[in-house]
């Protein structure tokens, strides 16, 4: 089997996801991919005639998300039409599936230089859920069209998701609070050190001005007591009127004994935001062609399916799967990037695997920076990389959790 090389890495700065108040919500989603996708072309010298195919993530394809964006967006960067692309949707796994599926072009042969990637805007995304809300749609799986599938496995939502599944574990508020502030702390640490500079490029507005060159959403100033002080985020959406069930009654439909504890909040759940992120796959022999310098190799992928009522477990189940195939253990793995889509997610994993706490989101995660959902994995692929550069660690392996209870994951080796 060939080899796939990551060749480089680029990502946005994360903007705050609100409509209007963001400093990124005034551009479409197209700009932001065409951002990173251009800073890949510009950064590598890269011959887009000779681009076999752009793989690219975006969870919400409706509206000014929807059409193709890895090929539109190719397109607005200057990419020679020869350049194909499509789009994927795993949820907020597609950034790591996306990244999986051209390493896997291209360790089949039959692709030599493949770019992988994602966006999400989610200050456009959240405006279009509240509008569907408003006109009455139902949320994903409850719609009368899933009667069947609601019957199977029921569907609630992820922060209902969450709050059960630390009640289930026995892992309390605190514990997760001490994780989200664990979260702030290192983010502040990595951003004042410039860990982030080698991936994140400015993005600009149509005019050439700065919209944004450092991460908007970081809240350094938190402290344990403000966190302490935060309202639960979910507990109000429990008993939502969903016509005939609600998100509690999805839940406990199959765990009828948990009486679920509302932990989760703004701080120690994933923050809304908006971004782009672009990595380059090659093979040697085009690496070697073009004159271009391989800074890792993937090692091994994997995906796992996992129960989804409760939607949030599978990243440890994928973590163990992707280490089997690159036969490896836990302990050859130097940098962990879990996605802290909430904090009983990454609590979890690290409670469950024996992690060492050190080398798990080392440089903080999506409750300090955000969660741009179809992007966040092609950003969390490139953290790990510069932060196995930056100590010299060898290899890194990252995973994150997905909506129906999925997990993709993926193991890098540091060249």
């Amino acid at each position: 089997m060939a080899e796939a090389y990551i060749i480089d890495a680029v990502r946005t700065p994360r903007g705050v996801g609100k409509p209007g108040k963001g400093a990124l919500s005034h551009l479409h989603p197209q700009h932001l991919a065409a951002t990173v996708l251009k800073a890949i072309k510009d950064r590598n010298h890269l011959d887009t005639a000779t681009v076999d195919d752009i793989v690219w993530s975006t969870s919400t394809q409706k509206g000014k998300q929807g059409g193709d964006l890895g090929r539109m967006a190719a397109l607005s960067a200057g990419y020679d039409v020869k350049a194909s692309g499509t789009t994927l949707d795993r949820f907020c796994g597609g950034g790591i599936s996306s990244v999986n599926f051209a390493a896997a072009s291209v360790m089949s042969g039959m692709e030599d230089c493949v770019i992988a990637g994602g966006t999400e805007m989610m200050s456009y995304t959240s405006a279009m859920g509240a509008e569907e809300a408003n006109a009455g749609i139902k949320p994903m799986g409850m719609g009368s069209g899933h009667a069947a599938l609601n019957e199977l496995h029921p569907q609630s939502h992820q922060g209902v998701c969450g709050d059960a599944i630390a009640t289930i574990e026995g892992i309390d508020r605190e514990a997760l609070d001490a994780l989200a502030l664990v979260s702030q702390q290192r983010a502040d640490v990595a951003i004042k050190e410039g860990r982030f500079a080698r991936s994140v490029i400015p993005v600009l507005n149509e005019d050439g001005t700065v919209a944004l060159d450092r991460e908007e959403f970081p809240r350094p100033e938190t402290t344990a007591e403000g966190l302490a002080s935060l309202k639960p985020a979910f507990a109000g959406l429990m008993d939502f009127d969903l016509g005939g069930t609600t998100f509690r009654k999805q839940i406990n439909r199959r765990y009828p004994d948990v009486e679920i504890k509302p932990v989760h909040h703004a701080g120690n759940s994933s923050g809304v935001v908006d971004g782009a992120a672009a990595l380059l796959i090659t093979s040697k022999e085009y690496a070697d062609a073009h004159g271009l310098k391989p800074r890792a190799r993937v090692v091994a992928y994997a995906n796992q399916g996992d129960d989804p009522t409760l939607m949030l477990n599978a990243p440890v189940p994928a973590a163990k799967k992707v280490l089997a195939k690159a036969g490896l253990t836990k302990d050859d793995i130097d940098v962990w990037e879990i996605n802290e889509a909430f904090a009983v997610v990454a609590e979890k994993f690290i409670r469950d695997l024996e992690l060492d706490r050190a080398k798990v989101n080392p440089n903080g995660g999506a409750m300090a920076l955000g969660h741009p959902i179809g992007a966040t994995g092609s950003i969390l692929i490139g953290t790990a990389l510069d932060e196995l550069e930056r100590t010299g660690g060898r290899y890194g392996l990252v995973t994150m959790c997905a909506a129906g209870g999925m997990a993709p994951a993926i193991i890098i080796e540091r060249i």
